[in-house]
């Protein structure tokens, strides 16, 4: 009679263990001073009024994936830095309602036992949570040999956030005829449109992880890999440099571009006009779409075209919010303003 354990079903416990036993530390650099210890809990902890107290305090929660940009890690054979991409998309999001994010969890789910695997994703999500000043509190490694196939992976993760109510950043309540609209640089193609990507550099062009790309000076593993900037510090100085309330909207361009994105903050009554010439596209964008001979219309629906993020603030907070949204490295600028909605008009328009 043939006996059965977990380890013939193709979960390895041992391995397990070992790839657990490489988390604690990286768990550890990112806790504040909320985080509350809790050795062998089944949930985490965290105290909301551990550094401030609250008046109104509303919880702000955003859950995403890093999306067909894993393949690219597999190919290139890096795993260390789309754990960032996977906070950033998380973190990004909760940051357009104005909230400071608290904490995070992650989840990865894997066909096979793999500890050196789990140490570089999570390395990632350690390296974004201290980015973006979340403690990472938690989260599951789920080992299902029937569901992937051996070297398959997935992560999700879910960031949780806190903003005053009163200080609640909503377009659709605060957003007037003659606001501002400043860019925030994006650091590439962040974790969107990689299904497309792909298509075109690997299946189409055929290149290689290892090709390098001439016009961007990397190879294309390492064009196509760079993580998702995150921008909490940005909205941090936003905040503290002009106010919360003269902050009236916030708009992550993720799928579906710059128009999609912001028309989801845009009030009855009120357009997006946007100067396509008001801002340098990034090499990156140029380059994939001669490749591939994609139409600039699609480009813009799917792509962020080198925006990350748009800050909607009063006319006259402009060189105050380009000054706070900027770096050396990633200078802010005004691309456009909001006026009164033409009837039956678009809501957002790029020319």
């Amino acid at each position: 009679m043939s006996e059965f354990t977990y380890r013939s079903a193709g979960v390895d416990l041992e391995l397990y263990e070992q790839g657990m036993q490489k988390l604690p530390r990286l768990m550890q650099r990112t806790l504040t001073k909320g985080v509350m210890e809790l050795p062998g809990g089944f949930a985490g902890l965290f105290r909301l009024n551990s550094e401030k107290q609250w008046s109104d305090p509303v919880l702000v929660s955003g859950t995403d994936g890093v999306g067909t940009k894993i393949k690219v890690a597999t190919s290139v054979g890096k795993y260390s830095t789309i754990g960032i991409d996977l906070v950033a998309m998380c973190v990004n999001d909760c940051l357009c309602l104005g909230a400071t994010p608290l904490f995070f969890l992650d989840y990865i789910a894997m066909g096979k036992d793999n500890p050196e695997l789990l140490e570089q994703l999570v390395t990632g999500v350690s390296d974004g949570c201290v980015q973006s000043g979340a403690a990472l509190i938690g989260g599951e490694t789920a080992i299902m040999p029937d569901l992937y196939a051996p070297g398959d992976f997935d992560m999700a993760g879910f960031c949780v956030g806190v903003a005053e109510r009163s200080d609640l950043i909503n377009g659709r309540e605060r957003l007037h005829a003659g606001d501002a609209l400043i860019a925030v640089p994006a650091s590439g193609f962040h974790s969107n449109g990689y299904s497309l990507v792909r298509k075109v550099v690997f299946e189409h062009a055929q290149l290689e992880v290892d090709q390098n790309i001439p016009e961007l000076g990397e190879t294309v593993g390492q064009a196509l890999l760079r993580p998702t900037r995150i921008y909490a510090t940005t909205v941090a100085s936003v905040r503290e440099q002009l106010g919360a309330d003269r902050i009236h909207a916030i708009a992550h361009i993720t799928g579906g571009g710059l128009a999609e994105n912001f028309a989801r903050s845009m009030p009855d009554g009120l357009q997006a006009r946007i100067d396509r010439n008001s801002w340098s596209i990034p090499g990156i964008f140029p380059w994939l779409q001669q490749l591939g001979a994609i139409d600039e219309q699609e480009m813009f629906r799917v792509f962020n075209m080198g925006i990350g993020l748009v800050v909607a603030v009063p006319a006259d907070q402009v060189e105050a919010a380009i000054s706070a949204c900027s770096t050396e490295e990633y200078p802010a600028t005004q691309i456009g303003e909001v006026v009164t909605r033409p009837d039956a008009a678009d809501q957002v328009i790029i020319s």
